[in-house]
């Protein structure tokens, strides 16, 4: 992999171990809803009921991983959490009959997978603050490609066996933990043990301000997440509308999963393109965000234009399109942003981007049952709006503001040059 050598080595060790955890993870998600109606015999309302008790544990892990981030400490809450993840998809093939447990198992593995993942997006902050805009871009990459592998494996291994996805989904999940162990001790047992380059790894810090004291400043993620929300609400339209569209139009099951497959190519190979965009007209990140809520708007249109698989290619591309600039954007912003409090605000800001998937699959099936695929795309189109209005609004209020350690409010408009205490 070319695109690794610009980078030192234990990034290199970071990006690889990142690539194949995300395909272990992706072995499962697609076979969730299969497994729940093929293996267990269920209705497809128990099998959204389980998606949604999942959906609902991962909100909670965002929420509660951000918070713990400082208190627990980074290596046993990191590994922590992947051991437990673990741990919980391990026992599924020994609890096939308990429906209850089943349920709740699931929603306990949404909540430890999460759990972990504004720890490492924080991480990345601290420990390369220097590039981190540029890796959480390479991260989001790798993630992605991991993505398209096991998503490819999953239905070969299905064929075979569900829960040999679950046994291999928990095997990287574990082999994750071992992973950053061991990276985690390395760097808590080196030279570079600087606060400002990453926290301390064998400890917890001083907890600093509160919940409350930190929800309080809602400049810094409000209305980022009130956009996130709306953005990931509006792209449920792609399995709760263009999904049954294809099968009720006699076309191929396959050409669903081709527009997935198309999504996994363009995050690799259109990097070049919003590299362009970003140097264009889209240099921070706040003004990376309001332009991805345009390309997700953009794709809702050609959807409502092109009731056709040529239109649903071209919506597909510029939805990724909108998916590349925001999705390192977030966490880039609040590392910058957020100080010490990152961790949290990133837990907030992807709890409230979660919220939108739970929601947007209810609303639009609904919608989609009523009349189809048109009310659905027009309802994307209204939350993209909605979207780009609340990035515009927080590009505006959170402009020149950061967080300092002492939890105020500060005036930064040079990035580090002349700072003025804000009241809340």
């Amino acid at each position: 992999m070319k695109w690794l050598e610009q980078y030192p080595k234990e990034v290199k060790g970071f990006l690889v171990a990142s690539l194949v955890a995300s395909a272990g993870g992706s072995l499962m998600w697609p076979l969730t809803t299969m497994y729940v109606f093929d293996e267990l015999g269920r209705s497809m309302q128990d099998a959204g009921f389980v998606i949604l008790i999942q959906s609902l544990g991962g909100i909670a892990g965002q929420l509660v991983g951000g918070g713990l981030y400082h208190r627990v400490g980074v290596k046993r809450l990191i590994v922590g959490s992947l051991l437990l993840n673990a741990l919980g998809l391990f026992t599924l093939p020994f609890i096939n009959g308990l429906w209850g447990l089943f349920v709740a198992m699931m929603g306990f593995i949404g909540f430890c997978n999460a759990v972990s993942m504004p720890a490492i997006q924080a991480f990345i902050g601290f420990r390369f603050a220097d590039r981190r805009g540029e890796l959480f871009n390479v991260i989001y990459v790798a993630n992605n490609i991991g993505v398209a592998l096991g998503t490819a494996m999953s239905g070969f291994l299905a064929e075979i066996s569900y829960h040999l996805s679950f046994v291999l989904n928990g095997v990287t999940s574990l082999g994750f933990a071992i992973f950053f162990l061991s990276y985690l001790t390395k760097l808590d047992g080196g030279a570079v043990q600087q606060e400002d380059r990453h926290p301390k790894l064998r400890a917890p810090l001083a907890a600093g301000p509160g919940t409350w004291a930190l929800l309080g400043h809602t400049r810094i993620y409000l209305y980022m997440g009130l956009g996130s929300l709306f953005l990931w609400f509006g792209n449920s339209i792609w399995n709760t509308g263009v999904s049954p569209f294809i099968i009720s139009e006699g076309m191929s099951k396959t050409a669903y999963g081709y527009l997935w497959t198309l999504n996994g190519i363009l995050i690799f190979a259109a990097q070049p393109v919003t590299k362009l965009i970003k140097r264009w007209f889209a240099r921070t990140e706040s003004s990376q965000m309001a332009v991805s809520a345009l390309f997700y708007l953009s794709a809702y249109l050609v959807i409502v234009a092109m009731h056709s698989y040529p239109g649903m290619v071209l919506a597909m591309v510029l939805a990724t399109l909108g998916e590349m600039l925001i999705s390192p954007a977030i966490p880039a912003f609040i590392s910058e942003r957020a100080g010490r409090a990152a961790p949290f605000y990133i837990g907030v800001a992807g709890g409230m981007g979660a919220a939108g998937r739970v929601l947007g699959p209810y609303a639009m099936g609904t919608m989609y049952d009523g009349g189809g695929l048109t009310p659905v795309a027009w309802l994307a189109a209204a939350t993209a709006v909605l979207s780009f209005a609340s990035f515009v609004v927080h590009a505006r209020i959170s402009r020149s503001v950061i967080l300092g350690d002492d939890g105020r409010l500060q005036v930064d408009g040079q990035r580090g040059v002349s700072k003025e205490t804000l009241p809340l």
